[in-house]
């Protein structure tokens, strides 16, 4: 099989798994194309191409639309990185998703874990008004990297697409970050995240653990975790600007 080109290849991802209303070119911020150009051309990457191009071909409904898979990497240039977000799966949902973790699409109902994600702000920042709308793309424009550990999923299954080569891809995203960058927060909320936690070098920068914000571990350390205030703290003590949290 040929050598994906280095700016193809994320489009030729989203045009496998194109859907009819989602026509637009799949967008990855420059940045990134560098950062990861080496990743494109890897057999695993070309695996996971043809993995998704036998989805589509077998009738799957592919979340988030192809469009938006790189969303994350596009909303966040590499450069402008403070604090990552690890999630670990798309939702699942129809309209939900639309790349960076835990947020959804304006207008779709808040999921259980963003709502209790906004829970604790409230709980940290008093002055916090809960949004109506679970559109998080306000914080990857201020620096957050919101990044899931696999970039896509089968409709109502999830983790249908673990193991099939997006943690590699992502495992190498976060390398990136850890190698060229310094003082980012890394935010590592339940096991699967915490799990990452050696790809990072904690003499360069910093890393806050806690419990996951779905409903099931919640209460077992992730409210009073106080990881935004915490983040913020840290931000600032290195000289670097402060995170909004209200959307």
């Amino acid at each position: 099989m040929p050598q994906p080109n280095l700016f193809t290849s994320p489009d030729e991802i989203a045009e496998i798994q194109k859907q009819e209303e989602s026509t637009q070119s799949v967008k990855i911020h420059d940045s990134w194309k560098q950062v990861l150009r080496e990743e494109f051309g890897k057999p695993y990457f070309l695996e996971l191409r043809e993995f998704l191009k036998i989805e589509r071909q077998n009738g799957q409904e592919i979340y988030p639309p192809g469009n938006q898979i790189f969303a994350a990497f596009d909303r966040c240039p590499f450069e402008k990185i403070k604090v990552v977000i690890l999630g670990q799966d798309p939702y699942h949902g129809k309209g939900q998703c639309h790349g960076p973790c835990f947020s959804v699409n304006p207008g779709v109902k808040i999921p259980p874990s963003l709502q209790n994600i906004f829970q604790e702000l409230k709980r940290e920042f008093p002055d916090f008004e809960i949004p109506k709308s679970g559109d998080l793309r306000a914080w990857c424009d201020q620096g957050v990297l919101m990044l899931n550990a696999t970039l896509t999923v089968r409709a109502r299954q999830p983790m249908s697409h673990a193991g099939h080569g997006w943690e590699e891809f992502t495992d190498a995203a976060i390398g990136a970050v850890n190698e060229k960058l310094e003082n980012v927060v890394f935010l590592l909320w339940g096991r699967h995240a915490r799990a990452k936690k050696n790809l990072i070098d904690t003499k360069k920068h910093h890393i806050l653990e806690a419990a996951h914000p779905s409903p099931f571990s919640a209460n077992n350390g992730f409210f009073g975790c106080n990881h935004f205030k915490k983040t913020n703290e840290i931000l600032e003590s290195c000289g670097k600007e402060k995170i909004v949290w209200q959307t």
